[in-house]
């Protein structure tokens, strides 16, 4: 069986606009002028970006979009709290009951305005996800399948857009079955890079984590909602010698040629630098997967002729 074709191919990707001195954590927010650079900025080369949760930030970006009338369809996605411990995850996933318990509220508050907005922004928001990477076996904010599986069954019966959830490929090829079965898109992360993949090797790794889950789900549309490669590192996970700016424009070159060859839809990780991410260190990879700096300067891969 072919798998339907839910959503269209677009040229998309991950959008977080949170500058320095700014971050969730801290509650600082970008404001709507900066959104509104950030934008104009990607509106000539991207056609969709994709929201990690229904914050602030999400707001703000939406109402943007609207009043601007700028040119973006939208992947709206909610943020999912821990809602069980997780003693695999290597940087801290043990949390107290209490917390587990406010979580659980916090997340249906969650699902709720997605919920909302979805339905108010039904011009702009093509595609709605109900958690990131909340399944993955070293997640620090890890929620049963059947959890999410729920989630997604109350989201359907609330909007008309395609509901799907993001996550790591691998969990998909193993152990969400249900869920798959559950969402009308099965959304894959895959980070060469991260799996101390070469640059020659890479393209041909990201190709065969798509198949994987393609082929084990053939009756589902089958999207990439991360891929990307950072621009620096300290040694953390990843080989020094393997990024920089060279490294990610050719790796994301492939990467997009390749989707649009195939039509597949493939949201790139990520528009901007984050030096709110990770560690101190100043070449924490987590800070460096943009294709622009955090002062909005191009790298290679954001420059185009």
């Amino acid at each position: 069986m072919t798998a339907a074709r839910v959503l269209p191919y677009r040229r998309a990707i991950c959008y977080s606009g949170f500058r320095d001195g700014q971050s969730p954590d801290l509650g600082r927010f970008p404001s709507k002028r900066e959104i509104a650079e950030d934008l104009k900025l990607l509106a000539p080369y991207w056609d969709a970006i994709r929201l990690y949760a229904c914050d602030l930030h999400a707001a703000r970006v939406l109402e943007v979009i609207d009043t601007m009338q700028l040119p973006f369809k939208v992947m709206l996605g909610a943020y999912i709290g821990a809602e069980v411990s997780n003693p695999n995850c290597p940087w801290g996933g043990e949390h107290a009951d209490v917390v587990l318990r406010a979580n659980k509220v916090a997340n249906e508050q969650e699902i709720g305005r997605l919920i909302d907005w979805a339905n108010r922004y039904a011009h702009i928001v093509d595609v709605v996800s109900a958690g990131n990477e909340a399944t993955v076996d070293w997640t620090d904010h890890l929620v049963e399948p059947s959890s999410v599986v729920r989630y997604v069954q109350f989201i359907k019966a609330s909007v008309l857009q395609p509901v799907t959830f993001c996550e790591n490929y691998v969990p998909w090829t193993d152990q969400l079955e249900d869920l798959a079965a559950a969402v009308d898109v099965i959304a894959i992360h895959s980070y060469p890079v991260w799996e101390s993949k070469s640059l020659e090797e890479a393209m041909a790794y990201t190709q065969a984590n798509y198949s994987a889950v393609q082929e084990a789900y053939p009756d589902k549309q089958v999207i990439i909602t991360e891929a990307g490669w950072t621009t620096a590192s300290n040694g953390r996970g990843i080989d020094p010698g393997q990024v920089n700016e060279n490294t990610q424009n050719r790796y994301l070159q492939a990467l997009q040629a390749w989707a649009e060859q195939r039509q597949i839809l493939v949201y790139v990780f990520e528009a901007f630098d984050e030096n709110w991410k990770g560690s101190d260190h100043p070449l924490e990879p987590e800070k460096h997967w943009g294709i622009y700096r955090s002062d909005r300067t191009p790298k290679l891969a954001a420059q185009r002729g």
